[in-house]
C-alpha cells in the first residue's frame, strides 16, 4: 500500500470516479460496485494509489447523489454494503486506498430525518434543520445556485414553516450547531471506516462554516477538528479532504493548527493552471503563486485540472474570467453555468488536443501537493452539453468502441446518463481499448507521468521557485528538497521554443526523468529545446546545483 503511516496521502495520486457511470456489471444501465471491482486492474495499471468515490448512497438523484437520503447504505442500484466491503478489500490488496464522499452540509428532503422534522415540530429531528415562521425577518444570503433558486428559504406545507437551504430547495441544510447532528455525523464516519474506507472528502466544507438560518457556527473550524479526532481514533491513517472553495486569504484556516483537514482542494491553482495552459500564457501561474497562502507547516494541497462540477473561474481576475467565458465556450454560451464557469471537460477546453492535455497533466504532477485525476480525462473524454447542468461532464466511462462504449449492455436510453455516441468525443473515437496498447496515446503518456511522479516522491513537498524562462508561453520552475533539486520546463505554445536559464546545472549529475522535450547544458547554464506542448523534468543532486 502506498506510503506508510499517517502521512500516506502526501505521496498519493488520487483518481476520482462515480460508481454510477464507471462500469455496469449486470446490464441494467447503472454502474455498480461489482463493475468497479472488475476494473480495479485498470486503475492499478494507471498507477494511482487512492480512489475517491463520489456519493453512492440511497438518493432520489436530483443532484447526482449529493442529495443523500440514507448515509448508512449503498443505493441498491449500485450494489450492497457487502459489495462495498469487497471493493475496499480488493482495492487494498492492490495497495489502493479508498476515500468516500460525505455530504454533511445538507440532506435530501427525502431523508428520514427531514420527513420526521417536517411532520412533528416536537421531534428531536425538527432541530436537525433550520426553520422560521417569520421569513421576512430571517437571516438572508445569496443561494449557491442563483440561476435556479430564488433564495435560501423555502416554504414547507407539511411543517407550515420555511426551512433554510444554501443549495437547491430539495436539499435542506443541517443544523450543524446541534450536538445531536454532530453525533450523527461522527457515527456515520465510524460506520464507513469500519466498512473499509480510509478517509473522507468533506463536501461543501465552506458552506458548513457559514451562517445558517438563525444559527452561526462561531469560528466553526472546531466542527472539522471533532471529525478529525473521530477518524484518527478509529483509524490512525484515515484522512479528511476538504472541498472549501473559499477566498485565498482564508484557505489556511481550514487546516487549523495542523489538526483539522489533511488535504484541501486547490481551487485557486485549478482556475489559474487550467486557464494558463489553455490560453498559452504563464501569467496566471505567477499570480496563483502570489495569492496562495503558505500551508507547508499545517497541511497539504490537493491539485487538479478538472473535477465533476463546473470549472469554477471566480478566483481569476474579472477580465480573465470574462475572457475565459468567451475563449473556451461555444458561441451560444450553452456551456456557461451559475455565472461562474464552464460545464466542459478538459478535452473540450483544449479542443481535443492530446498534446496539450498531456502537457497540462505533466505541469499538474510537477507541482508540490497531491495530484487528482478525473476519470476519463486520462483518455480525453469530452462533455455532452445536451445533458442538464453539470451532468454534461458525468457521462459513462468509455472502455471500447462497442455499444455504449463498453460501459453497459443495456439499451442506451436505460443508462444512468447516455454514453457519448456522436462527434469527435464519441466512444467510437475516444476509448481505453484503442489507447491502451499505443505508447504515444494520451493514456500511455498519462501513465508515464504518474509513474515518474511515483518514482520521484521527494518533489511532493519541495521548496517551489519560478524562473524567468524568457518567454510568456514557457513556464519553468524548480523544486528543492533536502538533497535533490528538480527543474521543470513546459511549453504552452503551438510553436517550438528555446529557453535558456543561468542556473548552474552540471551535465554529469543531471538526469532527464520525463518528457518528449530536450535540453543541453553549456557553461553551467541549461537550455531547453521544446516543440509545441513539450515538457521536460530534470533531476539532480542539490549540492551540485546553484
Amino acid at each position: 500500500m502506498t506510503g506508510t503511516g499517517q502521512d500516506w496521502y502526501e505521496d498519493a495520486v488520487v483518481y476520482t470516479l462515480d460508481v454510477k457511470t464507471f462500469n455496469d456489471s449486470n446490464g441494467d444501465g447503472w454502474g455498480d460496485f461489482r463493475g468497479l471491482i472488475e476494473k480495479l486492474d485498470y486503475i492499478d495499471d494507471l498507477g494511482v494509489d487512492c480512489i475517491w468515490l463520489r456519493p453512492f448512497y440511497p438518493s432520489p438523484l436530483r443532484d447526482n447523489g449529493y442529495d443523500v437520503a440514507d448515509y448508512r447504505d449503498v443505493d441498491d442500484r449500485l450494489g450492497s454494503l457487502s459489495d462495498f466491503e469487497e471493493f475496499t478489500d480488493r482495492a487494498h490488496e492492490r495497495g489502493i486506498r479508498v476515500l468516500t464522499d460525505v455530504v454533511f452540509n445538507h440532506t435530501s428532503m427525502d431523508h428520514g430525518w427531514f420527513q420526521a422534522a417536517r411532520e412533528d415540530p416536537e421531534s428531536e429531528y425538527h432541530d436537525y434543520y433550520l426553520w422560521t415562521s417569520h421569513v421576512e425577518d430571517a437571516y438572508d444570503t445569496i443561494n449557491i445556485f442563483p440561476e435556479y433558486e430564488d433564495g435560501v428559504w423555502s416554504y414547507d406545507e407539511v411543517a407550515g414553516k420555511h426551512y433554510f437551504h444554501q443549495f437547491y430547495h430539495h436539499q435542506p441544510d443541517l443544523n450543524v450547531a446541534n450536538p445531536k447532528v454532530r453525533d450523527e455525523m461522527h457515527d456515520i464516519l465510524r460506520f464507513w471506516l469500519d466498512k473499509g474506507a480510509d478517509g473522507f472528502r468533506i463536501d461543501a466544507a465552506h458552506p458548513m462554516l457559514m451562517q445558517k438560518g438563525h444559527n452561526g457556527t462561531e469560528e466553526g473550524i472546531w466542527l472539522f477538528k471533532e471529525m478529525r479526532d473521530v477518524v484518527k481514533a478509529e483509524k490512525d491513517h484515515a484522512i479528511l479532504l476538504a472541498e472549501a472553495d473559499d477566498q485565498p486569504e482564508h484557505l489556511d484556516h481550514y487546516f487549523g493548527d495542523g489538526d483539522t483537514f489533511d488535504l484541501l482542494f486547490n481551487f485557486v491553482l485549478n482556475a489559474h493552471m487550467t486557464y494558463a495552459a489553455g490560453v498559452k500564457d504563464t501569467w496566471p501561474l505567477h499570480r496563483a503563486d502570489e495569492i496562495l497562502p503558505d500551508i507547508s507547516d499545517v497541511g497539504h494541497w490537493a491539485n487538479f485540472l478538472r473535477n465533476h462540477d463546473e470549472w469554477n473561474l471566480l478566483k481569476l481576475p474579472d477580465d480573465a474570467l470574462q475572457h475565459a467565458r468567451e475563449y473556451f465556450g461555444p458561441d451560444d454560451d450553452s456551456s456557461w453555468i451559475f455565472g461562474r464557469g464552464h460545464r466542459l471537460r478538459l478535452a473540450d477546453l483544449y479542443d481535443g488536443d492530446h498534446d496539450r492535455i498531456a502537457m497540462a497533466h505533466s505541469l499538474l504532477f510537477s507541482y508540490p501537493g497531491t495530484p487528482v485525476i478525473l476519470s476519463g480525462d486520462e483518455i480525453g473524454m469530452g462533455s455532452d452539453l445536451w445533458l442538464d447542468e453539470r451532468e454534461s461532464v458525468r457521462t459513462p466511462m468509455q472502455w471500447d468502441d462497442s455499444e455504449n462504449g463498453g460501459f453497459s449492455e443495456a439499451d442506451r436510453e436505460d443508462c444512468y446518463n447516455p454514453p457519448i455516441a456522436h462527434g469527435r468525443f464519441s466512444y467510437e473515437h475516444i476509448n481505453v481499448a484503442d489507447q491502451r496498447e499505443h505508447p504515444e496515446s494520451l493514456l500511455s503518456r498519462i501513465q508515464r507521468i504518474v509513474a515518474t511522479r511515483q518514482d520521484n516522491l521527494e518533489l511532493v513537498d519541495g521548496s517551489f521557485h519560478i524562473a524567468d524562462s524568457g518567454h510568456r508561453d514557457v513556464f519553468v520552475h524548480r523544486l528543492d528538497t533536502d538533497d535533490t533539486a528538480f527543474i521543470f520546463a513546459h511549453n504552452f505554445a503551438d510553436e517550438s521554443r528555446e529557453s535558456v536559464l543561468q542556473w548552474e546545472v552540471p551535465d554529469a549529475d543531471t538526469t532527464q526523468e520525463l518528457g518528449p522535450g530536450d535540453y543541453h547544458v553549456e557553461d553551467g547554464g541549461v537550455t531547453f529545446l521544446l516543440d509545441a506542448c513539450d515538457y521536460v523534468w530534470l533531476r539532480g543532486d542539490k549540492s551540485h546545483w546553484d
